[in-house]
């Protein structure tokens, strides 16, 4: 009889690499100190800035953020994967501009939102294939779309604006109309039963656990059966429709349609997504981090806003979080393997090797 082979050693996985979570070493859960932060702004706000916590201001608050709550859902799921959008915002302002001139040329509003969703579908299929298809970066492929989007944007509406469309679909985007018994509005409702689905999704099936398999290793993903090239044209162009249709509700919401609107947004969504736990560099992160993340921005503007504080100085505070939330993580995990290195340079020979796993491969059984 063969002898069994030798049991080896395992080397324990890391922190969040079976879970997708982000992990700081010797930090707590980051989405769960990013829930902290928000709980605590909350308080400060509260504390120190009279109306902040009224139920009217609170609306407002969270009907301001609808745009990036709602782009940030796509985000979220692209950067597990590895990818960015970048253009999410110029397709919201081609959006925009698309339902303007449809608007204004006497399209009735029922037909005109398929068509601008479609738009939108057609612009993140054409990121997709740029992406998986000829093989280039996201991040230069949706810079370029970017600029292509807006451009386009500005062709079918110019520099003019397109105002009174039926407020019997502009009044649900209102902060004043909100779900009843709260202080919700139904942008916020809506957004709040997609993230319940983008989580589940991301979460609790083999899509998500794909998506995360492609952010963590592409080319083991890929030898692992995943069908890698179409989960990535998916994403892209889940993240081209919820732009178009995000672009809708601006419009509606401002009651303006503008070829630049949301001008600048992308920078707000992709740092309410990384300082929600989202790792850059794919496969770790949760949905209710990314949530957190964009409900924390959304206070903080909403508290600068009430100290008068200007429109400038807000984009540097959200330039200045999206640094945070990159080199935060960075910093403790180079830290923490300085110590680690110490520590095993500190031990005796020996302690080391018994510390030290069997990696060796058993010998072959005779046959």
């Amino acid at each position: 009889m063969n002898a069994p082979p030798a049991p080896t050693a395992r080397r324990p996985a890391p922190a969040g690499d079976r879970t997708g979570v982000r992990r700081c070493p010797g930090l707590l859960r980051w989405d769960a100190a990013v829930g902290a932060l928000l709980v605590a702004a909350f308080l400060v706000g509260t504390g120190t800035t009279p109306g902040f916590s009224d139920a009217a201001n609170l609306s407002a608050a969270l009907d301001d953020t609808a745009e990036i709550a709602l782009l940030a859902l796509p985000m979220t799921l692209l950067v597990v994967a590895g990818q960015v959008d970048l253009s999410i915002a110029s397709m919201l302002g081609f959006s925009s501009a698309l339902a303007g001139a449809l608007w204004d040329a006497g399209w009735a509003f029922e037909t005109l939102v398929p068509l601008c969703l479609l738009a939108g579908l057609a612009g993140g299929l054409l990121n997709g294939w740029l992406v998986t298809r000829v093989g280039l970066p996201s991040l230069a492929v949706t810079i370029g779309t970017l600029t292509l989007y807006r451009g386009l944007a500005s062709v079918v509406l110019g520099d003019k604006a397109v105002a009174d469309f039926p407020d019997s679909y502009a009044r649900w985007t209102r902060s004043s109309e909100t779900v009843p018994g709260t202080f919700v509005p139904y942008p916020l409702a809506l957004f709040a039963l997609l993230a319940v689905l983008a989580a589940v999704v991301l979460h609790c099936t083999g899509f998500g656990r794909a998506v995360f398999a492609v952010g963590a290793q592409e080319d083991a993903a890929h030898y692992a059966g995943v069908r890698v090239e179409r989960l990535k044209l998916v994403l892209f162009a889940v993240s081209g429709l919820v732009a178009s249709f995000a672009g809708i509700v601006y419009t509606l919401r401002y009651g303006s349609a503008r070829a630049d609107n949301g001008l600048g947004l992308e920078l707000t969504v992709v740092a309410a997504v990384l300082l929600g736990g989202v790792d850059f560099d794919g496969g770790k992160g949760t949905l209710g981090g990314a949530v957190a993340g964009v409900l924390l921005i959304g206070v903080l503007r909403n508290l600068l806003t009430l100290n008068d504080v200007s429109h400038e100085i807000q984009v540097i505070v959200t330039g200045a979080l999206l640094i945070i939330s990159v080199l935060t993580p960075r910093a403790v995990s180079v830290l923490t393997d300085r110590r680690q290195r110490r520590a095993a340079a500190a031990r005796p020979p020996e302690a080391a090797a018994d510390a030290a796993p069997d990696t060796a491969a058993p010998p072959p059984e005779p046959r």
